[in-house]
C-alpha cells in the first residue's frame, strides 16, 4: 500500500491550487499535478489516477461557478456533457490497449498550433462568431473525440475543448472557457469511474487535493469573467506551450 506523509500531501495540496487556478482559465493542470504526484513517488499509473480523482473537483468547481454567473445553461449542455462522460470511460478503458505513445508524440504539434491559433488569431473575443458546424455535429464528432482522449491521455483537453468552441461552434472566448470546463468536468467525472475498476487511485490524496483544486478554480474562474478574453487568452498560449515544451522534453532520450 502506498503511504503518503502529512508534509508530502500538504505540498501536493498546494500544488492542486496552482492546478486548479491555471486549469479553470484555460486548462493544463494536469502539467503541474501529474508530475508533483510521481515526484512524490506515486507510481504513474496510480499517478494518473489520482489525477483524475483531484482533477474533476476542480472542474467541477470552476464549471458551477460558470453556470451560476450565467455563462452556460446546464440544461442545454446535458447531452454535451453525456457524449462527453461516455467517451472518457471508453478512453479509460482502452488506456493499455492502444498506442498512446504514438498519439503523445503528436500533441505538441497540436498544442502549438492551439497557442498560435489563440495568440495570432484576429477578432478572437468575448462576441459570439458564426458556427462553422451545427451543435448536433459538434456534440455527435468533435465532443466524443475529445472525451476519448481525456480518457486515453489527457494533457489539453482544456486547449483543445476551447479551440473546438472558438473555431467551430462560434463561442466568444469567456462563454467557450465556460462551456470546456463543464465539458471538462463530466469526462474526469467518466475517466475516474473508470480508473476506479482499472487502476488503484490514492483516495485520501486524491480527495485532499480535490479540495485545493477547488479553491483555484474558484479564485481563478472569477478572475476570468472578471477580465474576460484579455485575461484568457494569454494564460491559454502561455498553458499550452508550456505543455508542448513538457511533452516534447519527456520524449527526448
Amino acid at each position: 500500500m502506498i503511504e503518503v506523509s502529512v508534509e508530502v500531501l500538504i505540498l501536493l495540496t498546494s500544488a492542486a491550487v496552482i492546478a486548479g487556478f491555471v486549469d479553470s482559465i484555460a486548462g493544463g493542470g494536469g502539467l503541474i499535478t501529474v508530475p508533483a504526484l510521481m515526484i512524490a513517488g506515486i507510481p504513474p499509473v496510480a499517478a494518473l489516477a489520482t489525477n483524475k480523482v483531484q482533477g474533476l473537483f476542480g472542474a467541477g468547481m470552476a464549471a458551477f461557478s460558470y453556470a451560476r454567473h450565467g455563462h452556460v445553461d446546464l440544461k442545454k449542455q446535458m447531452p454535451a456533457a453525456l457524449m462527453s462522460f461516455a467517451a472518457s470511460i471508453a478512453g479509460a478503458l482502452l488506456a493499455s490497449h492502444l498506442p498512446t505513445d504514438v498519439i503523445r508524440l503528436g500533441l505538441p504539434v497540436l498544442l502549438i498550433a492551439v497557442a498560435l491559433f489563440f495568440a495570432f488569431r484576429p477578432g478572437l473575443n468575448d462576441l459570439d462568431r458564426q458556427q462553422r458546424i451545427t451543435m448536433g455535429v459538434f456534440i455527435l464528432t468533435f465532443v466524443p473525440l475529445i472525451g476519448f482522449y481525456d480518457g486515453l491521455l489527457g494533457p489539453g483537453t482544456g486547449a483543445f475543448f476551447m479551440i473546438g468552441f472558438v473555431a467551430l461552434a462560434g463561442y466568444g472566448v469567456l462563454k467557450a472557457t465556460a462551456h470546456t470546463k463543464l465539458l471538462n468536468f463530466a469526462s474526469n467525472v467518466g475517466a475516474t469511474l473508470a480508473f476506479a475498476l482499472v487502476a488503484k487511485p490514492l483516495w485520501i490524496t486524491g480527495l485532499c487535493m480535490g479540495a485545493g483544486q477547488m479553491l483555484g478554480a474558484y479564485l481563478g474562474s472569477k478572475l476570468a469573467m472578471r477580465v474576460g478574453s484579455k485575461g484568457i487568452k494569454p494564460v491559454l498560449v502561455v498553458a499550452s506551450t508550456a505543455m508542448a515544451i513538457k511533452l516534447i522534453w519527456d520524449a527526448l532520450p
